[in-house]
């Protein structure tokens, strides 16, 4: 009878790997004990599976496998959580690594014995090989021989099973029946049982499937190998692993280009959702220009129409007046010349008629109105002719928009040349204050009279004629009677206003209609965005840009009244006019609206560029 134990023992500074085979001969009992020379040792138990090298300065994780320190650390390195590369199990703190000072021992001794000779073995068989130091250093470290009398150790085969399984801790009971098979492979973790704890275990066999089976591509326990795969293609499940892990990060490396590829289109999105913004923005001021030039062009010439017209119906009513009057006198003549040639045909004075007769028949001195005409040219062909010349030039210049858009040379010319007229404009500074008479009682007015905004509540003011009760506006002091005047006002954060100038002779109380018939010319924001221009009919326009401070420019002679986006550089909007009073600068911050429209309009000083 033959029974095989193992035993490990471990001391200070080395790890001991022993079986005891125990035999029957001839009623005693004998105890033969085989150190092992690596017969059952091989190289994958000190490969580190991130390396795939031998274990260099091994250490352990708390789930039981073992790292070169150095591979583990950079593979933590720049993680939250750190994961064991094996098993996969995961700690919220990072563990703290210490060097496995034993198993660095069993690693370099076993690089000793693999680097003076090879093992061989045959199943069964007497092993033959050279001794060298790590057998050497084994025996001496292993303990004495076992007594020849195993009296105690035997009695029963249960007794005997016990005494081996407390004398060897960790032996399993069977553990004789399971190492009779020659064929069974045995694998150890040097890294603990605690990573068996994760293992999956055969339904068949119940042993953990620790080995892929290439041919098959499945992954089977030692036991299956043995029965179904004795001649198939196998590595153990952790050498698959770390081959299928290296294809793993390449797939993950192409998850990666797909995720930055599309990470890069939403910024190249957003960048192109950000030039159609600022596309907006430059197609809105220039149409508004555009169209602003155009409108201005028109209601230019709808006023020099209607003045040339006025003109010529004036001259020719003046005209036929002096031609009826003169018609009426000769008339009036030859009326009194047939009187008297009648009274000569009547006469018996036959003396008196020879006498008379020449006289009467001279015809009196007319005027020939065969090509006389009344001149009912109304002149307006010098008004249209400039208008035809505008037409045109703004059908160019949309056409030109419409196949280079608004980035064409043309703005870029337009806009040069609108820099040294707003330069110009510039000079013509005038230094506006508000003039509290005519504010309005629910406003307030800064101490320097340069500053307006709107309260709750009237204040008690007196009751002047100059003084507005119903609109909320304040007029400046500064009279415009002549030559051309500029100033700016500052409406950042304001989401409602009204600006521009009034006739001196406006309406002050009571309701109000804004429109240039009435003295009003001025222009409006509501709602941060709407801009109105109180023209007849009121024109109101979607304003893109934001407006922080406004330009208002006055050409008296010209009846010139121009509003401009000073920090965008944009024309807005002019109105054209006959002005024959004095003008005032116009102000209103409108009501607060329960504090969203509660910043002030401010009169800033015109700053050179």
């Amino acid at each position: 009878m033959v029974m095989v134990a193992s035993y490990i023992v471990a001391t200070d500074d080395f790890w001991k790997f022993d079986f005891l085979t125990t035999t029957s001969r001839q009623g005693g009992w004998s105890v033969l004990r085989m150190s092992l020379n690596g017969s059952f040792l091989t190289e994958d138990q000190f490969t580190c599976s991130i390396c795939l090298d031998m274990f260099t300065n091994p250490s352990s994780t708390p789930c039981g496998h073992s790292f070169c320190m150095a591979c583990i650390t950079r593979y933590w390195e720049g993680c939250q959580v750190c994961q064991c590369p094996l098993c996969k199990k995961t700690f919220q703190n990072r563990p703290d690594l210490q060097i496995n000072r034993t198993l660095r021992e069993i690693t370099d001794q076993f690089k000793s014995v693999k680097g003076g000779g090879s093992v061989k073995h045959n199943k069964g068989k007497k092993m033959g090989h050279k001794n060298n130091n790590f057998m050497a250093e084994l025996k001496m470290k292993l303990p004495k021989p076992l007594p020849k009398n195993m009296e105690a150790l035997t009695g029963t085969a249960q007794s005997q099973d016990s005494c081996h399984a407390h004398s060897f801790p960790g032996l399993h009971p069977h553990f004789p029946h399971t190492m009779s098979r020659s064929n069974s492979r045995r694998r150890f973790t040097l890294s603990g049982a605690a990573s068996s704890k994760n293992v999956p275990l055969c339904e068949i066999h119940n042993r953990g499937i620790s080995l892929y089976c290439k041919s098959d591509q499945m992954c089977i326990c030692p036991e299956c190998e043995i029965e179904d795969h004795n001649d198939h293609d196998t590595i153990t499940v952790e050498a698959e692993w770390m081959k299928t892990k290296m294809m793993l990060r390449d797939s993950e490396q192409d998850i990666e280009d797909m995720i930055s590829d599309r990470r890069r289109k939403i910024e190249e999105i957003r960048e192109s959702v950000t030039e159609m913004e600022g596309a907006v923005e430059r197609e809105t001021s220039g149409s508004v220009c555009l169209l602003s030039a155009l409108a201005s062009a028109i209601e230019r010439s709808q006023a020099e129409l209607i003045e040339v017209m006025d003109n010529s119906r004036r001259s020719a009513e003046n005209q036929a007046d002096a031609m009826i009057h003169q018609l009426e006198a000769e008339i009036e003549e030859l009326q009194r010349r047939e009187a008297a040639l009648s009274e000569l045909a009547i006469s018996e004075d036959h003396v008196h008629c020879v006498k008379t007769f020449p006289n009467l028949s001279t015809p009196p001195v007319t005027k020939d109105w065969s090509g006389v005409s009344l001149n009912t040219n109304l002149g307006t062909a010098a008004v249209y002719r400039p208008l035809a010349a505008t037409m045109e030039k703004f059908q160019r210049d949309l056409q030109n928009i419409l196949e280079n858009g608004f980035l064409s040379p043309l703005l870029e010319a337009r806009v040069a040349q609108t820099k040294p007229r707003e330069k110009k404009m510039k000079e013509f500074a005038l230094n506006v204050t508000l003039d509290s008479s005519t504010a309005h009682p629910r406003l307030i007015l800064s101490g320097d009279l340069k500053s307006v905004w709107c309260t709750d509540r009237h204040h008690h003011v007196p009751d002047t004629p100059e003084r507005f009760d119903k609109v909320v506006c304040v007029l400046g002091r500064e009279a415009i009677s002549h030559g051309k005047h500029y100033w700016e006002v500052e409406v950042n954060g304001k989401t409602d206003w009204d600006l521009g100038v009034v006739r001196q002779s406006v309406s002050r109380k009571g309701k109000i209609d804004y429109t240039p018939d009435n003295g009003f010319w001025f222009l409006s924001l509501r709602d941060k965005h709407k801009c109105a221009f109180r023209s007849e009919p009121c024109t109101e326009v979607e304003m893109k840009l934001q407006l922080h401070k406004i330009g208002i420019f006055v050409d008296y002679e010209k009846g010139e009244v121009s509003f401009y986006n000073v920090d965008a550089k944009v024309h807005i909007y002019t109105f054209y006019d006959i002005f024959t009073e004095s003008l005032f600068p116009f102000f209103s911050p409108c009501t607060n609206k329960s504090g969203k429209n509660e910043m002030p309009l401010i009169i800033t000083p015109v700053h050179m560029e």
